[in-house]
């Protein structure tokens, strides 16, 4: 059984401890590889590592560190395939999702910021008539990037790309429950002549390696993606410390659909933001809210589109929906499945774990669940569940919608569904989300900011809010 290393001083060692974790094919409950249990001292090692090689990486041209992004990104695109399979494998998502979304975005992430340094500029404001003001920009030193299970290569180096970048030396942890791309990612930057120590990966649990690094006080910033109570934590462990810190956590994200939308586009488009990924994407519309003169309408033919989605082996090609990631998820998925009957409602398809013959027998299957008749303010309504269930909600004026969209803890992303363009203009500017999409769902530009409101995090990352965030403004004033 392979035992996966840590990336520390550009070489991949065994856990000091040599214990390790047991890390499970979501797809077939099997164990089929093993995990470093990281510790404090693990994490001393990737400190000092880091430590001495930030000097010269910041110090290194945005010209030769551009170069080393973009041939990162060059052999994430070599070795793609090999990459998605492992996602698939180790996430339960469909290979097929992994081949068109992951894997790319991957590539993406490092070509975008390794390119995007090369057009960096600076601020200058002329005091007339005695002084020039200009802003000087420098690397915080080594940064902290914690990235989760949903999404875990793409949100990996959604991280570790602009850090680098902009010559900080990156101490990561993937999530202990989908490392493996994470692993790979280490051979690849090996590979690519990445200079020792300027990135370092350690494997290991969140409440312990992820909270030591967290905790520690070389570590100036923390870039975490994740559940809201984990980001509590670690804005109270930083607190202390001054640290930066960039929370992207949970969602609740409303899906509005007005009587005037394209309701083809609609119906598909709230088929795929519903249940991409098994509904384990934080952007991903739980509360569908319809408005009253076409729910029957929508909500017959979503529920007919629902039923046709095949729950399969993520590997088989037909497959729409694969195994969510884990025996616990699946439990916690059905217990707010549970809940919501509980709290009167309806479940219309779904409801229930799968099980598949084969190979799969024994993986983590759940449904795609579509539920009716609750209230706005439900436990159901009203927490992040992330797994293939949604809930649909009727309403009346668009001054409802924005009510109802509004009600929850979250805001990190919404949709609006109108050929009304004063709908459009004033639902958008109503809404309390970071996110909003009109007419569309996850169409991105990496040049624009990403992050939520309320309890949905804090800071922006992407385009140029990342370069900003893991960077130091400095003011410089001649007087003339």
């Amino acid at each position: 059984m392979e035992k996966l290393k840590n990336y520390i001083n550009g070489k991949l060692i065994l856990p000091i401890s040599r214990q390790y974790i047991e890390n499970v094919n979501p797809a077939t409950g099997e164990v089929y590889s093993l995990i470093p249990n990281s510790d404090e001292r693990d994490l001393a090692l990737a400190v000092e590592a880091a430590k001495g090689a930030f000097t010269s990486w910041a110090s290194t041209s945005q010209q030769e560190r551009s170069k080393l992004l973009v041939q990162i990104a060059t052999l994430i695109e070599k070795y793609s395939e090999k990459l998605a399979l492992a996602e698939s494998i180790d996430n339960g998502k469909p290979l097929s999702l992994a081949k068109t979304m992951d894997i790319p975005r991957a590539a993406a992430n490092f070509h975008f910021y390794g390119t995007a340094i090369l057009h960096e500029f600076s601020e200058s404001h002329f005091t007339n008539p005695i002084a020039i003001n200009y802003t000087l920009r420098k690397p915080l030193g080594i940064v902290g990037c914690i990235s989760p299970w949903n999404l875990p290569l793409y949100l990996f180096t959604w991280k570790i790309a602009p850090a680098l970048a902009t010559g900080n030396c990156v101490i990561a942890k993937p999530s202990e429950i989908t490392p493996m791309t994470a692993y790979l990612l280490s051979q690849i930057c090996i590979e690519a002549g990445l200079p020792k120590g300027v990135l370092n990966i350690v494997h290991g649990y969140g409440h312990k390696i992820g909270q030591a690094i967290a905790e520690h006080p070389e570590i100036p910033a923390i870039s975490f993606t994740g559940g809201t109570a984990t980001g509590k934590k670690i804005a109270l462990a930083g607190a202390s410390l001054f640290k930066k810190i960039s929370l992207e956590l949970g969602g609740k994200n409303p899906n509005i659909i007005f009587a005037d939308a394209n309701f083809e586009n609609a119906l598909a488009t709230s088929l795929r933001s519903s249940f991409a990924n098994q509904g384990q994407i934080c952007l991903c519309g739980s509360r569908i809210l319809i408005q009253k003169s076409i729910y029957e309408q929508f909500r017959d033919e979503f529920v007919k589109k629902v039923k046709q989605l095949n729950v399969g082996d993520p590997l088989e090609e037909s497959t729409d929906l694969g195994a969510v990631v884990s025996k616990a998820h699946q439990e916690k998925v059905l217990s707010y499945i549970a809940l919501a009957q509980e709290e009167g409602g309806e479940i219309l398809t779904g409801g229930k774990a799968i099980s598949l013959s084969g190979r799969c027998k024994n993986g983590f299957f759940i449904a795609p669940t579509v539920i009716e008749g609750l209230s706005a303010d439900c436990r159901t309504n009203q927490e992040e569940i992330f797994g293939p269930v949604v809930t649909l909600i009727p309403f009346g004026s668009r001054e409802e919608a924005v009510a109802l969209a509004n009600c929850t803890p979250y805001g990190l992303a919404a949709m609006i569904w109108t050929e009304n363009l004063t709908t459009a203009h004033y639902v958008a500017h109503h809404l309390q989300s970071g996110i909003i999409w009109i007419n569309c769902w996850l169409l991105r530009d990496l040049r624009t900011p990403f992050g939520g409101m309320k309890n949905s995090g804090l800071g922006r990352e992407g385009g140029f809010e990342a370069l900003r965030f893991f960077t130091e403004e400095k003011n410089i004033c001649i007087k003339l």
